[in-house]
């Protein structure tokens, strides 16, 4: 009787096995197929090289405007990036705010910081944890931190203001 049962099983497991193979060659057949596919609609693409022709010689007058254009645009540019940093923040701040606050609370995504009290950051981020407030971002930033964490934020934010004035 045991040798019938084990003969059944082993049966089984065999028939389970050639089912089990099939299923791999047919999973690599699909795999070669692929890269047949793949491999037919590789496109090769002829690039020739094109020599710039020679640009005119600007007038004495032109190139004086064009460099001015330049350093208007220039000037310009600091004048947004100078307050990049502006003063130091925590690196609490650096990694759970800055990417959607801005370094300084200036704003990019997310909305601007910077004027914020204490008391109001704080009821922001209490909100936005619990749920009243919804933001999925600021509710996965904020469901691992503890009370210290989130008020020590609010402190901080509540500073810029007072740090952003004194630069």
């Amino acid at each position: 009787m045991i040798r019938h049962i084990i003969a059944a099983i082993a049966t089984a497991l065999a028939l389970w096995a050639v089912f089990f193979m099939l299923g791999l060659d047919s999973e690599a057949d699909r795999m070669g197929q692929i890269r047949n596919v793949i491999a037919r609609s590789e496109v090769t693409v002829k690039v020739q090289q094109v020599t710039p022709a020679a640009e005119p010689i600007a007038a004495p007058a032109e190139t004086k405007k064009q460099e001015d254009e330049a350093a208007k645009k220039l000037k310009a540019l600091r004048e947004r990036a100078g307050n990049v940093m502006a003063f130091k923040v925590s690196p609490l701040y650096k990694q759970k705010c800055a990417s959607c606050h801005g370094v300084n609370g200036e704003g990019i995504i997310g909305p601007k910081l910077v004027g914020k009290t204490s008391a109001e950051v704080a009821q922001a981020l209490h909100d936005f944890k619990s749920g009243k407030r919804k933001n999925y971002v600021m509710y996965g930033l904020l469901s691992k931190m503890d009370e210290t964490q989130m008020q020590a934020l609010s402190d901080e934010i509540g500073t810029f203001a007072a740090k952003a004035a004194a630069e």
